[in-house]
């Protein structure tokens, strides 16, 4: 289990993780819509996930957004690392309605996104430029690469939920142990 605590003239963030879970969420960060994406992406990763920020949701969500990322992110990489047995790499891709997103993953601690998700517009009170906000700042301090594309869609909502999911479910792949891997997955002994 891993408990961080992050907090700044802007945010005040605590947060446990149990990286192999069963997708148990409490979240709270007064951005409902932001909240819901946060549960998504616990539920369908399989972690379990306390967490709490409080933020100056007066300005607007974007620093409650990156920092939860940041904090995330920071609780996954000491979640993760080192990285022994496990697959490391996973591709998935998760629907909703209409919506369909790719997310390719590397568990192999060098930070990347690339991201081909527009999502401009609001969706309830959340920005939706904000989620890319997010994961940049969750894979910069996981250090995890991850490639996420909008394959098709049209709705906000659902292409936003889906992008969680598709992180949820390309993260729980490629962190799942597999006893044929032994030790570090790459060739160079260490990641």
């Amino acid at each position: 289990m891993v408990i961080k605590n992050r907090k700044t003239n802007e945010t005040d963030i605590s947060l446990t993780l149990e990286l192999f879970g069963n997708g148990k969420n409490a979240v709270k960060t007064g951005a409902g819509f932001f909240d819901h994406m946060l549960q998504t992406l616990a539920k369908h990763a399989l972690i379990d996930l306390e967490l709490r920020c409080e933020g100056d949701l007066f300005v607007d969500g974007h620093h409650t957004a990156e920092d939860v990322g940041i904090a995330l992110g920071l609780a996954l990489n000491e979640a993760i690392y080192p990285v022994e047995g496990i697959e490391r790499f996973a591709d998935r891709v998760a629907v909703l309605d209409e919506a369909a997103v790719q997310c390719a993953i590397d568990v192999g601690g060098r930070a990347f996104l690339s991201w081909n998700v527009p999502l401009d517009g609001k969706i309830g009170e959340f920005d939706g430029e904000l989620a890319e906000e997010f994961f940049r700042a969750l894979t910069l301090n996981a250090k995890i690469a991850a490639h996420i594309s909008l394959l098709r869609g049209s709705n906000r909502h659902h292409i936003a939920e889906a992008t969680f999911k598709a992180f949820a479910i390309a993260l729980r792949s490629a962190i799942a142990p597999n006893p044929r891997i032994i030790g570090v997955p790459s060739l160079k002994g260490t990641l």
